[in-house]
This record gives structure tokens, C-alpha cells and sequence, in this order.
């Protein structure tokens, strides 16, 4: 047994509540990671409307987390290629949650913008890091799936953060409102990070660094687990190469095998940010900009909310039955399409249902994509490659917030007509240059 590989070992493993509940405790962490990002689109209109900052400020607030996300992705999502998947993650949330605590207490726009530029240090990777975490202890039939999952959990956090959004925004008990809907989402971290203390490193990227006696330690404790939850032996593991580290990880994504998939990867995240953020991240404030109140807003950006949800499960049910990059591309259009919508709403009933439709394509897309560039690289750089690519949708959320904000001042029909055409963009580059990779085991995915 111990001459197999850790891939051959990780295949061979049936489904049990080891990979469950693995599962469960990366998803809390990205829980929190969907909670930050999308508590600036409800508590920015409530700071804008209090005036504590103003509509170009609350661009910058934007723009700010995203720069420090893309910082973060860099140190920590390629980063976890030399120190680990655990590591990553637990230096992550320390990071996240200790700034964004400091931020809830921020006395003007320009230290929240700094602040928030730091909590996004420590939460840029977190994705990344559970693409990659969660797609190397998972078998190859189920990974997809498993990798939507954490995105079901996820999206959970956005109906969570509107609501406490709209019970708590309009208090002053001790402080405004906003600050304890960051608040909250701070200590909830800590939380996670004291679950998470107990996770096993990837046994797959042990073996590729070297350190093969830990793998083997990792790698039994995982079968044993899974051998007492499932009662019945293991089936022998099939014959699967093991992967090499190399000198030099950033070279891999420029060899002739992971140049195309690298190029595709980064005009596909220069553009899918543009659609997915650029509606979430501005959604009341769209509202407030087409004559609606402070609490109207609210309201029908918590309806929307609920649906968030809904998305990542339709994707944990298709992922496995078609194959992701086709599916991407349907639902790339699909956005562009109901977003066009959007803006010509005019009662509360419809804006809420074109809304919702949005979200629910917008978020069935965001867990098929995360299932989806996990795929494409090798162990040995695959968080560089994914952080590497991923990065580039974090400049242009910061870049993207920025010309929304300018664009607004022109009506909301012109956001709506940037985000789609850049969906449409997206669908044109992964229908061409995207790669088949259901199914397929992850060293053959790569070559």
C-alpha cells in the first residue's frame, strides 16, 4: 500500500463522513469569505445614505478590498504551493478577522479604505485555497460536486449578511448599526479558525514536495477513518505516477501544456469579475440611484438575497452530468442576458424576480468556475497557477468598481450594458479555449 501513490490512494477511497466533514469545515471558512464581500454592497448604502462616505469613497472602499485581495491571492493562494494548504488557510483567517474587527470601529472613509485593504489581504486566497484544498482530498468522480457543496454553504452567508443588515443598519445601540454587521462577521471567523485546527494537510501535495513520511502518517489516518465509517476494507489502489516538484513552480504555468490554459484563465477572470461583482457589490445602490429609499433597498436586496443559495445547489446537481466548461458558457450568456433586464424593472415584484434570476445564474456559474480552474494545473503549482489566474480577477474587481462608479452617473442601463458584454466575452473564451475535464483523474487532467 505504501508503494502506491497518494492520488492512486485518494481515488480509491469511498465517500464517508471523513470527506464530509472535511468538507464542512473548509466551507465555513469560505462562508466567511462570501459574508466580507458582500456586506460592503448592503452596509456601504447605509454609510452612504448616513453620509459617512460618499458614493466615489464607497468606490474606493471597494476597490481598496479588492487591491488587498489581490495581494493576499499572491502571498497566500501561490504561496500554498510552498507552505502548505493548512497553513495558507489558518494565516488567512487570523488575518482576515483581526482587520475587519479594526474596521468596525474606523472613525472616517479614508482609515476604513485602508482597513479594508488589509482584511483583504488575509481573505483574497480563501477561495484558492478550498479550490485547491478541497479538489486534491477528494476523488476524481465526486470533486466537482464536493467543490460546489462549499460553495452552497457559502452563497448562505449573503442572505445572512442582508438580513442582519437590514435589522441592524437602522440602530445606534453604542454604535451605528454597519459596525456591528462587521462585527459579527469578524469574531465568526475566529470561530472557524478554532474548528479548523484539527484538518489534515493534502497527502497529495506531502508527496509532491517531498515529505513523504508525513504524507504516509496523513494518509493512513485518512484511511483509517474511512475504513471505520464505511466498515469494509479498501479496495488495492490503482497505478498512478507521482508528480515531481520543480525548482522553479512558476515556470509550469508558461510550458506549452499550461500557456493556452493560463491565457484562458486570465482574460476569463479579467471579465467574469465584472458580472458577478459588479451586480452584487452594487445591487442597492443601483436601487437607491433609480429613486428608491434607504429601507426599500434593503428590502428588495433581501429578497434577492435568498436566492443566493440556489445557484450553488443547482451546480452541486449539473457538475457531474455535464461537463463544467460547456455549462459555464450557457450560463456566461444567461447572466448577460437577465441582466439586461434588471434596470428596466420598474415594481417592486420585478425587480426583485429579475434580480433573483441574476443571482441564481450568477451563482450556479461562480461554484461551476471554482470546480473548474482547480482542474487544469498540476499539484505541484496548482495554486500557483489558480492564484496566479485568480488574481487577476481580484485587479479587475478594483479596476471594474472604480469605471461602475463613473458609469453610474450615466444611468444604470450603462453598468448593466459593460457587465454584459464582458459575460459575453467570458462565454467566447472558455467555449474556445477551455478544456473538457469531467470525470478525469487529476494527473491525467494535467498530462
Amino acid at each position: 500500500m505504501s508503494l502506491a501513490s497518494m492520488a492512486a490512494r485518494i481515488e480509491r477511497l469511498p465517500l464517508s463522513t471523513f470527506h464530509r466533514r472535511f468538507v464542512g469545515l473548509i466551507a465555513l471558512g469560505g462562508w466567511f469569505d462570501f459574508y466580507d464581500i458582500f456586506m460592503m454592497a448592503y452596509i456601504g448604502a447605509a454609510m452612504q445614505h448616513s453620509g459617512f462616505i460618499s458614493r466615489d469613497e464607497f468606490g474606493w472602499v471597494i476597490a481598496a478590498g479588492f487591491l488587498g485581495m489581490f495581494i493576499g491571492t499572491v502571498i497566500f493562494g501561490m504561496g500554498s504551493d510552498r507552505f502548505g494548504r493548512r497553513t495558507a488557510f489558518l494565516w488567512m483567517l487570523l488575518i482576515y478577522s483581526g482587520f475587519t474587527l479594526l474596521g468596525a470601529f474606523a472613525q472616517n472613509a479614508w482609515s476604513l479604505i485602508v482597513l479594508r485593504a488589509l482584511a483583504g489581504v488575509g481573505i483574497g486566497a480563501e477561495l484558492v485555497v478550498i479550490d485547491t484544498y478541497v479538489t486534491e482530498m477528494v476523488p476524481s468522480g465526486a470533486r466537482g460536486r464536493y467543490v460546489a457543496i462549499t460553495q452552497v454553504v457559502g452563497f448562505t452567508a449573503i442572505p445572512v449578511v442582508a438580513y442582519l443588515s437590514k435589522q441592524l443598519v437602522p440602530t445606534h445601540w453604542l454604535m451605528d448599526g454597519w459596525r456591528w454587521v462587521m462585527v459579527i462577521g469578524s469574531v465568526g471567523a475566529l470561530l472557524v479558525w478554532y474548528l479548523r485546527r484539527n484538518l489534515p494537510e493534502s497527502p497529495r501535495w506531502l508527496e509532491v514536495v517531498g515529505r513523504h513520511a508525513e504524507a504516509e502518517q496523513v494518509m493512513r489516518g485518512i484511511e483509517e477513518r474511512v475504513v471505520k465509517a464505511t466498515g469494509q476494507s479498501l479496495p488495492e489502489p490503482a497505478y498512478l505516477k507521482v508528480e515531481t516538484a520543480k525548482a522553479m513552480v512558476w515556470r509550469e504555468l508558461w510550458q506549452p501544456l499550461y500557456r493556452g490554459r493560463t491565457l484562458m484563465l486570465m482574460v476569463f477572470h479579467l471579465l467574469q469579475t465584472i458580472g458577478i461583482y459588479g451586480f452584487a457589490n452594487w445591487a442597492p445602490t443601483f436601487l437607491l440611484a433609480q429613486g428608491n429609499g434607504l429601507g426599500q433597498s434593503l428590502e428588495y436586496g433581501f429578497w434577492i438575497a435568498l436566492v443566493s443559495p440556489v445557484g450553488p445547489l443547482l451546480a452541486v446537481w449539473s457538475t457531474e452530468y455535464f461537463q463544467r466548461r460547456k455549462a459555464i458558457v450557457i450560463l456566461a450568456l444567461l447572466m448577460a442576458a437577465s441582466g439586461m433586464l434588471f434596470p428596466f424593472s420598474q415594481s417592486g415584484a420585478m425587480i426583485v424576480a429579475t434580480g433573483a434570476l441574476l443571482t441564481i445564474f450568477s451563482y450556479w456559474f461562480s461554484a461551476l468556475l471554482h470546480a473548474y480552474q482547480a482542474e487544469l494545473f498540476p499539484t505541484r503549482a496548482r495554486a500557483t497557477g489558480v492564484g496566479f489566474t485568480y488574481s487577476w480577477s481580484r485587479l479587475s474587481a478594483m479596476f471594474s468598481t472604480l469605471i461602475i462608479a463613473v458609469l453610474l452617473n450615466q444611468g444604470v442601463v450603462a453598468v448593466f450594458v459593460f457587465m454584459g458584454a464582458a459575460m459575453v466575452g467570458v462565454a467566447l473564451v472558455v467555449g474556445l479555449f477551455g478544456p473538457n475535464t469531467n470525470a478525469v483523474v487529476l494527473e491525467e487532467v494535467s498530462g
